[in-house]
C-alpha cells in the first residue's frame, strides 16, 4: 500500500522560511513525477511545483525564486524549501506522486495527509 506523509509544516511568520518533507513507502520512485500542491480554505486545490524523474522541475508563477523543490529517490523522498514566506502561502501542502501504469500513458496518483502551513503578516 502507498502511503504519503509530509511533515514540517506550521507556523511562521512573514518572510520566514520552511522546509516541507515528505515521505513515500509501498512503493519505490523511479520514474515518477512528483509534486507539492496546496489548498487555502474554500480554495481548489492548486499546484506549487513538480519535479520529474530526471529532475526538471516546474513552479507555479506565485512561488518562482522562493521555493525549491528537489527529491532523493535513494530515501523516497520529496523535499520543499519554502523562502520569503507571506500569508498568501498559507494553505494545507499536499504532497503527490503521478505514476504512469501502462504504455498507454494511464495515470494513478498518490496523496499524502497534507501539512498545515500558516503565515502571519
Amino acid at each position: 500500500q502507498v502511503q504519503l506523509v509530509e511533515s514540517g509544516g506550521g507556523f511562521v511568520q512573514s518572510g520566514g522560511s520552511l522546509k516541507l518533507s515528505c515521505a513515500v513507502s509501498g512503493t519505490r520512485l523511479r520514474f515518477d513525477t512528483m509534486g507539492w500542491y496546496r489548498q487555502a480554505p474554500g480554495m481548489e486545490r492548486d499546484l506549487v511545483a513538480t519535479i520529474t524523474s530526471g529532475g526538471s522541475t516546474h513552479y507555479a508563477d506565485s512561488v518562482k525564486g522562493r521555493f525549491t523543490i528537489s527529491r532523493d529517490n535513494a530515501m523516497n523522498m520529496l523535499y520543499l524549501q519554502m523562502g520569503s514566506l507571506n500569508p498568501a502561502d498559507t494553505a494545507v501542502y499536499y504532497c503527490n506522486v503521478d505514476r504512469v501504469v501502462n504504455p498507454g500513458g494511464a495515470r494513478v496518483n498518490f496523496w499524502g495527509q497534507g501539512t498545515q502551513v500558516t503565515v502571519s503578516s
